[in-house]
C-alpha cells in the first residue's frame, strides 16, 4: 500500500513586523512618548501645559536629531524639559546605530532566508558589517567610542565655558555634555543661554578652540563608527577600504568648498560676517561649513546670508554624510558614486571607477534611486510649504526644507512663523529623512547581482 506524505505548505513572514518596521515603529513611540512628557507644566518654564504643536515638533526634532526649533531651547524648557530632550537626542543618535545592531542580532537569529537577505543589507546601511557574527561586540565597541568621546568633548566645552553668565559648575556641566552630546550627533540642538541679536552659539565667535572642539566632533559624528575604525585600524591611506578613500575626499572637497563660499560671500555682509575680524572670519567659515552641512550650529544669521551662501549650503545639506552616521542626506557614498560615474563616462570608461577599483553596477543604481527619490521628495515638499506659505521667500523655504529631510536643523528663522500645516509637513520630512533611508536600503536589497533574464538592448539618444 502506497504511503502518501502530506506537508503543510510554506509559511509566509508577516512583514508587518520585519525588522525596518520595528525600527520605525520604535522610533515613532520615542517620539509620541517624548512630545507627550514636553507637553506637561514642568518641562516648560511657566504654567499650563505646552501645545502638542510645539511639543511634538520639539520632540520630533530632537529624535531624528535635525536640530529645528520653534521655541528657545534655553529658555523655554525646564531643566526637566532638557533632560527629556537630551534622551531623546541621544537615543536617537547612537541609539539609531545600536539599537539597530542589537535588534538585528535578535531577528536574525530567528528569521527566514529572505529576511536575512534584507537584514544585510540593513546592516551594511546601519552598523557596516556583512555577517550576523560578531554584532554584539560591534554593539559595545560603538558605545565605548562614543561616550569616550562625549566625554572628551564635555571636558574641553567646560573649560571654555565655565563661568560665563555666573552659571554654577553643576549647571554649566549640564551644558557642557549636552553640547558635546548634540555636537556628535549633529543634532544641532543647544542650552546655552542666547544673546542679544544672536543664537547662543554666536557668542564664542572669537572661540577657536570651542568652535573647532565642536567642529571636530561633528566631523566624527557625521564620518561614521564604521570609517572611524576603518581609519584608525589601517593608518594608511592606500590601506583604507574604498568606500573610506571616497567619502573622505569627498568631505575634505566639501568642507573646503562650503568654507570657500562663506568666506567670501559674507566676507562684508554685515549681518553675518562682516564685522568679524580676518582670523574669526576664518575660523567661523570652516566651523560653519563643518555645522551646516550635517549638524545645524549657526553662528551667523542665515536668514540673512547672501543668496549664493543658501544656494550653496541647501546642497551640501543634501548630499549630507556618511551612512551609518548620525548625520542625514542622501549620503557622501551616494554622492560620490553619481560623481564617480560622471567621471567615468566623461574619460569614455564603461563602467564607474574611483582609485583603482569598479564600482558594481547595482550600487551605481541604488546610488541613483536614493537620489531621485531625494530629489522629488525635495521638489515635492518644497512646493507644498511655498504653497501654504506663500509670503516667505521660496530660497529660504527651499533651505529649511532640505535642512528638515537632511536632518541637519539649520534655518533661516522661517519656521517659528509658519503654520501648523507647514510644521507638520517638516515633521513629516525629519521622520522620514531619518529612518527612510534605512527602509530604502532593505525595499531595493537583493541577494547578487545574478540576472534571471535580460532584455535585447535598444539604444536611445542621449544630449
Amino acid at each position: 500500500m502506497p504511503t502518501v506524505a502530506q506537508s503543510e505548505p510554506p509559511r509566509e513572514s508577516w512583514q508587518v513586523l520585519g525588522t525596518s518596521t520595528i525600527i520605525l515603529i520604535g522610533f515613532a513611540l520615542l517620539i509620541l512618548g517624548g512630545g507627550a512628557l514636553l507637553t506637561l507644566p514642568v518641562s516648560h518654564h511657566g504654567s499650563g501645559f505646552t501645545t502638542m504643536e510645539t511639543a511634538y515638533f520639539t520632540a520630533v526634532s530632537a529624535v531624528t536629531v535635525t536640530g529645528h526649533t520653534v521655541v528657545d531651547t534655553s529658555t523655554y524648557w525646564s531643566t526637566f524639559g532638557q533632560a527629556v530632550i537630551f534622551v531623546l537626542m541621544l537615543v536617537g543618535g547612537l541609539g539609531f546605530m545600536v539599537v539597530s545592531t542589537f535588534t538585528l542580532l535578535l531577528i536574525g537569529q530567528r528569521s527566514t532566508l529572505q529576511e536575512r537577505i534584507l537584514t544585510r543589507a540593513l546592516m551594511r546601511d546601519t552598523v557596516g558589517v556583512d555577517q550576523m557574527q560578531g554584532l554584539r561586540q560591534v554593539g559595545r565597541a560603538v558605545i565605548v567610542m562614543v561616550f569616550l568621546l562625549y566625554a572628551a568633548g564635555a571636558a574641553v566645552i567646560f573649560w571654555q565655558i565655565n563661568g560665563i553668565d555666573g552659571l554654577g559648575t553643576i549647571r554649566t556641566l549640564w551644558q557642557s555634555v549636552f553640547l558635546s552630546v548634540s555636537s556628535f550627533n549633529n543634532a544641532g540642538l543647544n542650552i546655552v543661554p542666547e544673546v542679544p541679536g544672536g543664537s547662543s552659539v554666536a557668542r564664542f565667535v572669537s572661540n577657536p578652540v570651542l568652535l573647532m572642539t565642536m567642529s571636530v566632533l561633528i566631523m566624527l559624528g557625521g564620518l561614521g563608527w564604521v570609517l572611524i575604525a576603518d581609519v584608525f585600524r589601517k593608518r594608511r591611506f592606500a590601506r583604507f577600504s574604498l568606500e573610506t578613500k571616497m567619502v573622505l575626499v569627498v568631505s575634505i572637497l566639501l568642507w573646503v568648498l562650503g568654507a570657500g563660499v562663506l568666506y567670501l560671500a559674507e566676507f562684508a555682509n554685515s549681518e553675518t560676517m562682516g564685522s568679524f575680524s580676518w582670523a574669526d572670519k576664518i575660523v567661523n567659515a570652516v566651523f560653519q561649513s563643518v555645522s551646516v552641512r550635517t549638524a545645524g550650529f549657526s553662528v551667523v544669521d542665515l536668514g540673512q546670508a547672501k543668496g549664493v551662501t543658501k544656494s550653496t549650503f541647501t546642497g551640501l545639506m543634501f548630499i549630507g554624510g556618511s551612512a551609518g552616521s548620525a548625520a542625514g542626506g542622501i549620503k557622501i557614498s551616494t554622492f560620490a558614486v553619481l560623481m564617480a560615474a560622471v567621471i567615468s563616462s566623461l574619460r569614455g570608461r564603461p563602467r564607474a571607477e574611483a582609485f583603482g577599483r569598479e564600482i558594481p553596477q547595482s550600487q551605481l543604481h541604488r546610488a541613483l534611486t536614493v537620489a531621485a527619490l531625494g530629489l522629488a521628495l525635495t521638489v515635492i515638499s518644497a512646493t507644498v510649504v511655498t504653497t501654504l506659505e506663500p509670503e516667505i521667500p521660496f530660497l529660504d523655504i527651499m533651505f529649511d526644507t532640505v535642512s528638515a529631510i537632511s536632518t541637519t536643523g539649520a534655518s533661516t528663522g522661517i519656521i517659528p512663523d509658519t503654520g501648523l500645516a507647514s510644521k507638520v509637513v517638516l515633521m513629516v520630512l525629519m521622520y522620514v529623512g531619518r529612518l527612510g533611508p534605512m527602509a530604502l536600503a532593505i525595499a531595493l536589497a537583493t541577494e547578487d547581482d545574478t540576472e534571471g533574464y535580460r532584455f535585447a538592448q535598444e539604444g536611445v539618444r542621449i544630449g
